[in-house]
């Protein structure tokens, strides 16, 4: 009897060792390098802005444009104002202001100069460098004409 006991308690032993042998073993196996480089950052879409594009005293169209910006995680989630209301209105006012944006003579438009304004200005104005990076999904012109009412 007592060596069936002795048996007993030899298994268990065993079989308790190897498995925490086994749970030891397999979690320093995981322990991989991670890409850091877009850890703790959100994207976040932007409703679309519309534009009035004013010439000759009168509208002529609309830029209509859709953008997404990246930003801190954490640092978004803390913030008591949606940094969204800040892109759309730097957007607005960029576009608006822009002397060498004109549809009647179509060039091409330093795209990248306005997106690096706008990260730069709303960054400005919430005091703290919050937005990484501003992205275009949709920059477009509408024509007046174009427009059904």
């Amino acid at each position: 009897m007592a060596r069936i006991l002795v048996t007993g308690f030899w298994i268990c032993a065993i079989t308790l060792l190897s498995c925490y042998g086994a749970v030891y073993w397999g979690t320093g196996l995981k322990d991989t390098k991670r890409d850091e480089y877009l850890e703790g950052l959100e994207y976040q879409k932007v409703r679309a802005v519309n534009v009035p594009i004013i010439a000759e005293g009168a509208v002529q169209g609309y830029v209509i444009a859709n953008l997404v910006f990246t930003a801190d995680a954490k640092t978004l989630r803390s913030m008591s104002v949606p940094v969204e209301n800040f892109v759309i209105d730097e957007t607005f006012r960029q576009v608006y202001s822009d002397e060498k944006l004109d549809f009647r003579k179509l060039s091409k438009y330093d795209v990248p100069t306005l997106l690096a304004n706008i990260k730069r200005r709303v960054n400005e104005r919430i005091g703290s460098d919050i937005i990484k990076d501003v992205l275009v999904e949709n920059f477009n012109f509408v024509n007046k004409s174009d427009i059904r009412s």
